[in-house]
């Protein structure tokens, strides 16, 4: 134990000395690793790292002399945290394969003959935790405890110490008590009892505080017992076999005599109560029970205890004895009560203020990048199947967010909504596609813009007749010349006959006769067919088009006037799927988002333990946005079946089946009349470009 300190009340308290190592060389063996199963490009991206951890093993090595005890903590810790780093990559073992030339030796802190090495990295971590814990309990003694603020941080240091010694306890004691060569002073057993101690300092810091305070009797009772409680277990793991031997006596005497002070304090603290209660009888009996406890530590505890915890002890029984004399004589005197045997009384109530500091935080080593471009073939596989499981998970609530969205719209669509809802408010449209359809005639000319191109066709019929007239009368002019230069010079014109010159241009000439009169009654019968149809398509030039359709009216008459209402809270239903919808795209977006960020590669590489009790603990993140997903699901297949109720009163009300007929009728209507303007139509397009390449 470190040197005592003493508090305002003259209590020692306890502090543990770091354990003692060797020098070790840790930088050549890993740096030769790195370039056998690397390559040496590797090892010089990670010489920093290596010059770092050497660094820090070197300042370990120092045992913290000329260092405050504040740095000394940040070494441990951050040499912890590399060690975590060098564990998932180098794998230091007497295996050829691995970094075999690497031996940790350390000595017990309480036998410092006794030594432990190995050749592997639990011891190493080991020794690192177990001097964190030390050295916030020095941190702990250090305080001034003669002040408030004093007593606040040796609490703190204290309840540190035992987060440490709960941390080595449960991670890695075990580890490195395998194979003879161990030390007892990492066993679970010796830092069980520790954490106890240390649990035991700090809330014995909380009690001087609530004394301090002028808390009432019953308080101090509580937070007395609670110290005492701790240290009985300090003491009981003490006097174990395995440990009992290994102390000095001295400890074992100083945690008997406090767990004897706590429980005698508790019972005068609780006697001073039950007196406020005129309770004399149990408080003589309480009086008793920690008087017994006092005598009997001080007789049965070792010698070697601070001749302060005696004065402690023997100031308590004196107080003790003195208000037992006066309870005495006021029960003989004016209560008569029959004093309770100690086996009658129940257990002192007790209430604990301090716990182990959760170092899980502080001593985690996925956040650092030392070593990060190291990555081993386990590792690389450990994510692959941690990405799988997350794909999965991911996957699987896109279907279900997918899933209920198109539910949704299909339902909706089923009963004819929010169509019906816009009807009854002018607001209708067409069907998407419909709408286009009609959009797409309307941008042409409609209807009405045939009346323009009926007219281009008669343009061009007439030009390419009033062509053909031309042609015939010149061929006819020719024919005329002929015959009379024929007549008139006789043998002496020797051209050829006309008749022979202009026989395929007369050919060609009838054929274009006979294509023009055709075409000629092609346009008449497309004119006909705008005449017989133009009421059924004058439908397209109704601008908007909306304005051909039927509307939803409200009922004539009404027997309970309710229409309102139904409406309204239909809309009210519409409007929170609506939300339960946005509600999902943003589930999704921040699922996305989450997968995104998620990078457990560094917490792989730190990791000393079951790889998939990490997955799960991953994998457990989403474990709430799953719940919110499912929970939306659930909400929204609720509020459809209360939207069903509604549109079924909606639906009777307005009489929606004859409307939803009707207005089926017109989009028929319209379907028609899009398919006679595209047939009319293409007919014409046909016409115009027949003339233009006839003429």
């Amino acid at each position: 134990m470190a040197s005592p300190s003493s508090g305002p009340s003259g209590n020692v308290m306890l502090a543990i000395v770091e354990k003692k190592t060797n020098p070790l060389d840790i930088y050549r063996p890993l740096r030769n690793y790195v370039v056998i199963n690397y390559s040496e490009r590797e090892a010089q991206n990670v010489e920093d790292d290596l010059q770092t951890l050497k660094q820090f093993r070197s300042d370990v090595e120092r045992g913290g002399a000329g260092e405050s005890l504040s740095v000394r903590r940040d070494l441990l810790q951050n040499y912890y945290k590399a060690l975590c780093a060098v564990e998932s990559r180098f794998p230091i073992s007497p295996d050829k394969d691995h970094v075999s030339n690497v031996s940790f030796v350390w000595f017990d802190a309480f036998k410092s003959k006794q030594k432990a090495t190995q050749q592997n990295i639990h011891l190493e971590k080991a020794a690192v935790l177990f001097n964190l814990g030390a050295v916030h309990s020095q941190m702990g003694l250090s305080f001034d405890r003669s002040a408030v603020e004093g007593r606040k941080q040796a609490s703190h240091s204290f309840i540190a110490a035992a987060g440490a010694f709960a941390y080595l306890r449960d991670n890695v004691s075990m580890k490195a008590s395998v194979g003879t060569s161990t030390t007892l002073d990492i066993s679970v057993e010796c830092v069980g009892m520790l954490e106890r101690l240390m649990l035991a300092q700090a809330q014995e810091c909380v009690y001087e505080n609530t004394i301090a305070k002028g808390s009432s009797h019953g308080v101090c009772a509580k937070i007395s017992r609670q110290a005492g409680l701790f240290y009985e277990e300090a003491l009981a793991a003490l006097t174990t076999a395995s440990l009992s031997q290994h102390f000095e006596k001295a400890w074992i005497a100083h945690v008997q005599l406090k767990a004897a002070l706590f429980y005698a304090e508790a019972c005068y603290r609780y006697g001073l109560e039950l007196h406020d209660k005129d309770e004399i009888a149990e408080e003589i009996a309480r009086l008793k029970s920690g008087l017994n406890a006092l005598s009997e530590a001080k007789k049965s505890s070792p010698r070697g205890a601070s001749q302060q915890i005696l004065d402690s002890v023997n100031k308590l029984e004196a107080s003790m004895n003195s208000n037992m004399e006066r309870a005495i004589k006021e029960n003989d005197r004016v209560y008569l009560m029959r004093v309770p045997p100690a086996s009658s009384l129940k257990p002192l109530p007790s209430f604990s203020m301090v716990k182990p500091l959760v170092m899980d935080e502080v001593l985690d080593a996925s956040k650092d990048k030392m070593f990060a471009s190291l990555v081993p073939d386990s590792s690389a596989k450990a994510l692959s199947r941690y990405t799988e499981m997350l794909d999965n998970v991911i996957r699987t609530q896109a279907e279900n967010l997918q899933q209920g969205s198109e539910l949704a719209r299909v339902r909706l669509k089923d009963m004819d909504l929010p169509d019906s809802i816009l009807a009854l408010e002018g607001n209708f449209s067409l069907p998407a596609a419909l709408k286009e359809d009609v959009e797409a005639v309307q941008i042409c000319g409609g209807p009405i813009g045939l009346e323009g191109e009926l007219q281009q066709l008669k343009d061009l019929r007439r030009v390419n007749h009033e062509m053909l007239v031309e042609i015939e009368e010149q061929l006819q002019k020719e024919s005329t010349e002929d015959l009379q230069f024929r007549n008139q010079f006789g043998t002496k014109w020797t051209r050829p006959q006309s008749s022979t010159l202009t026989k395929n241009l007369k050919d060609r000439l009838n054929k274009f006769a006979a294509n023009l009169k055709q075409a000629s009654e092609s346009d008449a019968r497309i004119e006909r067919s705008v005449r017989e149809n133009a009421a059924l398509m004058s439908i397209l030039d109704r601008h908007p088009i909306e304005s051909a359709l039927p509307t939803l009216a409200r009922p004539m008459m009404s027997l309970d006037q309710n229409e309102d209402a139904v409406v309204g809270a239909l809309k009210q239903s519409l409007r929170q799927l609506e939300s339960l919808g946005a509600q999902r795209a943003g589930l999704e977006d921040m699922l996305k988002e989450m997968k995104r960020k998620d990078d457990i590669l560094p917490k792989l590489m730190s990791s000393a333990g079951s790889y998939e009790d990490l997955f799960r603990k991953e994998i457990s993140k989403y474990d709430q946005i799953c719940g919110e997903i499912a929970k939306n699901l659930d909400a929204q297949e609720q509020l459809l079946l209360n939207i069903q109720a509604q549109n079924d009163e909606f639906s009777a009300i307005f009489n929606l089946e004859d409307y939803k007929a009707s207005r089926e009728k017109a989009y028929r209507q319209i379907e028609i009349a899009i398919a006679k303007f595209r047939e009319i139509k293409q007919n014409v397009n046909e016409g115009l470009k027949f003339y233009v390449t006839l003429q």
